[in-house]
């Protein structure tokens, strides 16, 4: 076995154990693409909104000399990609009707006074998915969701059936400006229904602030996690997830308590959807 720290030169060695000289060199290669390699899934795992030049750079800040061509490309083989900033998926219609936002100063107190729903995108191997789902204000507990490849009225409307179907009638539901929760058929459902529109100011993600973390909670605590790149696997891990948001996740904001904790629920509503 040739010896780095022999006093033979390496070529003499290699002519001694009748070994190919181009062999030792590549197996140093391959141990070095590994080491890399393992470098970059480290650097990932903590800051997944890292693109390929900005792990470069905590490499050289590592010692390591690497360019950001080859970076990019052992990304592309281990199958990781930055999450940054999602397609917009609040898309005003200036025709449409925009209600007050109701919760400013608005004291919850009890289950089903308040819920709040919101869209978000699903990166999939086959392109983007939207998950809309639904979250009382008070337990955080996960209401409604419907999952599919658009955000049309018909998906949106799905996700408010299944938690209408499950739970009484809020008081009130609070979403952003989108198309989808300023159409009419969104109005007059939750008006048949006793329920109060309630829209948060354009740009002001706080207003929405409940099912903002909850789509933190999905994205950083669970599918990065799985590794979940399929539609298939969408399919078998949203209702994983709320079930284990709903009844196993202690949440901070509720005393380390659980939604089904808090609200005394057995069963969440993990098999719908």
């Amino acid at each position: 076995m040739v010896d780095k720290g022999n006093n033979l030169p390496v070529i003499v060695q290699c002519e001694l154990l009748e070994v190919n000289r181009s062999n030792i060199y590549y197996q140093r290669k391959v141990r070095n693409e590994q080491m890399i390699q393992a470098q970059i899934e480290s650097i990932y795992q903590s800051y997944p909104v890292y693109g390929y030049r900005r792990i470069r750079a905590c490499l050289q800040n590592q010692g390591v000399k690497i360019n950001n061509k080859r970076v990019l490309r052992i990304m592309r083989n281990l199958g990781l990609r930055a999450i940054y900033p999602k397609p917009k998926t609040t898309i005003a219609n200036r025709n449409d009707d925009k209600k007050p936002y109701l919760l400013k100063g608005l004291e919850i107190n009890k289950p089903h006074q308040a819920w709040q729903v919101d869209i978000t995108y699903l990166r999939t191997d086959q392109g983007f998915m939207y998950l809309t789902s639904l979250i009382d204000c008070y337990s955080r507990y996960y209401v409604g969701w419907s999952f599919g490849n658009s955000m049309d009225q018909e998906t949106i409307m799905r996700a408010l059936e299944h938690a209408l179907d499950h739970f009484p009638a809020p008081d009130i539901i609070n979403s952003d400006q989108g198309r989808q929760f300023t159409s009419g058929e969104w109005t007059k459902t939750l008006t048949r229904f006793g329920i109060k529109v309630s829209h948060s100011g354009a740009g002001r993600s706080n207003d929405n602030a409940y099912i903002e973390r909850l789509w933190r909670t999905l994205k950083y605590e669970w599918m990065i996690l799985k590794g979940i790149r399929t539609v298939s696997e969408y399919k078998q891990q949203i209702p994983e997830f709320i079930k284990w948001y709903n009844e196993i996740r202690p949440h901070q904001s509720l005393g380390y308590k659980t939604p089904a904790e808090l609200v005394g629920l057995k069963k969440s509503l993990w098999v719908c959807g």
